[in-house]
Formats: C-alpha cells, structure tokens, sequence
C-alpha cells in the first residue's frame, strides 16, 4: 500500500512515516505540508490511500479531498482530525473521505482505518460513530436552517480571508487577477449576508474551515 502523508506539522508526518513503514506491507511515497501541495503529489505520486489532515492553512483538508477525488476517484483518504464536531465530520464525509480518525488515538486507529480502506470498507473512530448516529438523527429538525451552499472555489477564498491574507496575496495563491478574487469574496458576502472580516472569520472557524491556530 503505497501512502501520502498530508500535514502542516513536521514531527507529525515523521512519526507517522515512521510508525507506517514498520508495516512491511505499507511504504510512505510522499508527504505534503498542505492540502495544495497534496493535491500535486496524489497527481504526480498516485497513491493508494492518502492520510490528510483537517487543519491547515491555504486549503484545509476536507477541501483538499474534495479535489483529489474528483481527479483520482480511486484514491482512499483518511481524515485525521482533533475535532468531533458533528459538522465537520459530515462535511468531510461528504467530501468523499473513506476514515475518519481522531488524532487522540492515532496509531492503533490509523492501522484499523488503513486495513479497513484497503478493503473498500469505511472506518470512523468508536467516539465518531456516536456523533454522526446523533447528528443523523437530529438532522430533519434544523433541515429549515441549511446555511448558504458555497462553491469550492468560494470555501477555499473564505479560509484565506480568515487566515488574514490580502486580496493579492488571495489571486497569487489562486493564480487568478485580484479583480477576480475580490469579486469572489463579494459574492461570498452578499451569500453569507455577513459584510465584515470578524464575522466572516467566525463563520469560516465555526465551518471547520480554519482554525484559531492561523
């Protein structure tokens, strides 16, 4: 099984290359400090599994896997994450992941998890499960209150506002002129009906989007 291993932390991915390649039948390819440069190295590496953060700044990982598995659909990810917020395990179901683990019992999991993904099956933390059975079952009641559904393009743009980044530094991230960013971020607004850059940096933290960290 040939891995990826997606984290902004560097003592994170090494202890877990180094955990993983103990399993004879598993070999770490590739590591990436964030959910961009994850995306070129499941292009250019073509992993079988990848292991991705939630929290990183630029592109966070529920929206990293979203672009991998539009252009690698057979690609397995495995969320690691600190969070058992009940949205942001759905939103990274949705996004297509196969695992979620919780990094407060990373490795024994994280072998369940790889072992369960390379047989097609899916797997989630014990502590997991319970959250999404309740969230499954409370759903119908606030199914009136669906918050705005933003474009991908518009929830990446959304988490570099709330890292602080400059509409310049937004377009030469994205590789678009700044008129076409600032554009972005108006519609943003305007579906969001928030207007300023505190509120717009609540809502993209309570979205899972980012975190206090950046």
């Amino acid at each position: 099984m040939n891995i990826l291993i997606v984290d902004d932390h560097g003592i994170v991915r090494e202890g877990l290359k180094f955990l993983i390649e103990q399993q004879s039948e598993m070999k770490v390819i590739g590591e990436a400090k964030d959910g961009n440069m994850a995306i070129q190295l499941t292009k250019d590496l073509s992993p079988d599994v990848v292991i991705m953060d939630v929290s990183m700044p630029n592109l966070n990982g529920m929206e990293a896997t979203k672009y991998i598995l539009q252009q690698k659909p057979d690609v397995k990810v495995i969320i690691l994450s600190m969070h058992t917020d009940s949205h942001i395990v759905k939103e990274s179901l949705k996004a297509g992941a196969s695992g979620y683990v919780l990094k407060s019992y990373l490795f024994d999991e994280l072998l369940n998890a790889l072992k369960a993904v390379e047989a097609s099956e899916y797997y989630l933390s014990p502590r997991i499960t319970g959250v999404v059975l309740d969230n499954y079952r409370t759903e119908k009641a606030i199914d009136a209150s669906q918050p705005p559904n933003l474009t991908t393009r518009e929830r990446q743009i959304l988490q570099l506002i709330a890292e602080g980044k400059t509409i310049k530094e937004i377009a030469r991230i994205l590789h678009v002129s700044s008129k076409t960013a600032d554009a972005n971020r108006r519609q943003i607004m305007n579906k969001l009906d928030i207007f300023n850059i505190a509120e717009l940096t609540k809502y993209a933290i309570r979205e899972g989007l980012t975190t206090l960290e950046f």
